[in-house]
């Protein structure tokens, strides 16, 4: 049992907006709540394999791909599952079981919140 929490995404399934876990960095400092969630979603892509195989679904064309095209990242079968588990319940990815097979897809919402955290507001 895990007591990670998801990243809040910026689109809810039933298309009502959501705020974006944080504001951008520029924008005011993190309240204790914020830089924990941030930290999670940075702490889930620090790790070279599990950035690759973010990479490898967010790449993947349709914006999804099943677990047997993205597994082949130089670790055994047990470790790649063990990396897509840790980026599911940061937030990153979402998952589908269909048949003997899962797909992963990174929801575009996560993109954008990522991007908005990121972002340097101008100079005034």
């Amino acid at each position: 049992m895990s007591n990670a929490q998801a990243m809040p995404q910026l689109d809810a399934e039933d298309g009502r907006a959501v705020a974006p876990c944080c504001p951008p960095l520029t924008e005011r400092p993190f309240t204790a709540e914020e830089a924990e969630t941030a930290a999670r979603m940075f702490k889930a892509l620090s790790d070279p394999i599990r950035l690759r195989l973010f990479s490898a679904v967010a790449s993947h064309q349709g914006g999804e791909a099943c677990v047997c095209d993205i597994s082949d990242v130089g670790v055994s079968q047990p470790t790649v599952s063990h990396h897509l588990k840790k980026l599911k319940e940061s937030g990153l990815l979402t998952s589908e079981r269909r048949g003997t097979w899962v797909y992963y897809r990174v929801a575009p919402s996560v993109l954008a919140a990522m991007s908005q955290l990121l972002t340097v507001a101008p100079a005034a």
